[in-house]
């Protein structure tokens, strides 16, 4: 199939394909396992969404006053009357709603014919309910914040089987400065909106409510936005311009971030060469080729410094945790910082934003923040967070035995006695 992100091939029978795919995910409930006849974007959605029960209905947030405040202070108020004149029409035709929800899935606004919202109702698809897929398992705009994609979700594609008579198609929708993920628009209907043309509709909306929001937004000109997780290499946007730095220059800047305060030359040594390799004259060149990569007035000397503000995305993970917020730190965590890194001052850093997050999740108790952690490159091996997992999850739920044929594999690999976890529950 050309586009993996679309639900039907050409010429695919609907209905036929509803039966396929109805039986693999049957099948899947049984035995945790799929069939070729499942596309990958909605194998993987199922595989997080394995945690819920398959009757479960999406839990409402917020309602009434509450629910007003939250989504009139929300930026995409602002691009409602956009939504409403590229995708009015087809929200009161009859057959179709259209729905807005935030970076956490939470819908804001759904609109459509009264009859039809009826419908919805029935499921909870309403203001102020929770569509992530860790509450409402796969579905069009729960799975397109999880992946960062549009994407469209056909009948039994859908994990929850309430929502398995409707097919949608959504799209996320990212802040135009920075970056950050401000949620998603969908269009939800019957099976005939399983088309290209759904799909497209949707990413043209997403598209246009960015531009008209980088036309809303102030100038920032002088506000640096680095992202310096899961990559070895920090992108620099400023002032319009998208830079990839080099290694060095990359650990540097890091580093700087780390030290808004400023730093000497002799610290900034130390913290990326160690104590027994200072090369004073190096770090001088190093950073003035730094200097002349983010422009001369962005970076101070005696101490070394950055000027403006910054928004880096390893700060996001540590303020939102200082919040209280592990879900949200858990979203805007790709990966560790500069991985391939092995500057001293690198790797402390990153083995302190990856302590403050794992110490997060663990407390939680979540399964679906632990989920969510094992699945990252740090997490894949973390034992005890395996373990935590198999402890969170029900005895009925498909991914408990992952969970423990995991903790056992790595109890081995670490030559470690069995949990005392699975001792006690007999496996």
């Amino acid at each position: 199939m050309a586009d993996p992100w679309l639900a039907l091939e050409f010429g695919a029978d609907p209905a036929e394909r509803i039966a396929q795919v109805g039986a693999a995910h049957e099948a899947f409930l049984t035995a945790g396992t799929t069939t070729g006849r499942v596309r990958d974007v909605v194998r993987r959605s199922w595989e997080r969404s394995a945690l819920l029960d398959p009757e479960a209905t999406a839990p409402v947030d917020l309602t009434d006053d509450a629910l007003a405040s939250y989504r009139a202070a929300h930026p995409l108020a602002r691009v409602l009357p956009l939504f409403r004149d590229l995708l009015g029409g087809i929200a009161q035709d009859g057959a179709h709603l259209m729905a807005v929800c935030d970076a956490d899935g939470r819908l804001l606004w759904v609109e459509g014919h009264p009859g039809v919202l009826r419908h919805a109702e029935r499921m909870n698809f309403v203001p102020g309910a929770r569509w992530d897929e860790a509450h409402a398992g796969t579905n069009a705009p729960g799975t397109a914040l999880a992946v960062d994609h549009s994407v469209q979700i056909f009948a039994t594609e859908h994990f929850v089987r309430p929502v398995q008579r409707w097919t949608c198609a959504a799209a996320p929708i990212h802040d135009p400065t920075t970056g950050r993920l401000l949620g998603a628009v969908d269009i939800t209907g019957g099976d005939h909106l399983a088309t290209p043309q759904s799909l497209a509709l949707v990413r043209a909306t997403a598209r246009a409510a960015e531009a008209f929001l980088a036309g809303a937004a102030p100038a920032e000109p002088d506000v640096l936005h680095v992202a310096a997780l899961g990559r070895d290499e920090a992108e620099l946007r400023v002032a319009g311009r998208r830079i990839r730095l080099g290694r060095r220059h990359s650990e540097l800047l890091v580093l700087l971030l780390d030290h808004p305060e400023g730093r000497t030359g002799e610290q900034l040594g130390l913290d990326l060469y160690g104590d027994d390799r200072l090369h004073p004259v190096t770090l001088r060149a190093e950073l003035s080729r730094l200097r002349r990569a983010l422009g001369e007035e962005l970076l101070d000397s005696r101490p070394y410094r950055l000027r403006p503000a910054v928004r880096a995305d390893f700060r996001t993970v540590t303020e939102l945790l200082e919040h209280g917020d592990p879900a949200g730190a858990l979203r805007a965590y790709p990966g560790p910082l500069l991985p391939g890194s092995d500057a001293p001052g690198v790797a402390r850093l990153r083995r302190l934003v990856d302590g403050q997050l794992r110490a997060a999740v663990l407390a939680a108790a979540d399964p679906a923040l632990l989920t969510a952690w094992t699945a990252t490159p740090t997490g894949a091996d973390d034992l005890t967070a395996w373990q935590a997992l198999a402890r969170a999850l029900p005895p009925g739920a498909p991914r408990r035995p992952l969970a423990l044929a995991r903790a056992r594999q790595l109890a081995e690999e670490y030559d470690l006695p069995r949990a005392t976890l699975l001792q006690r529950r007999g496996n």
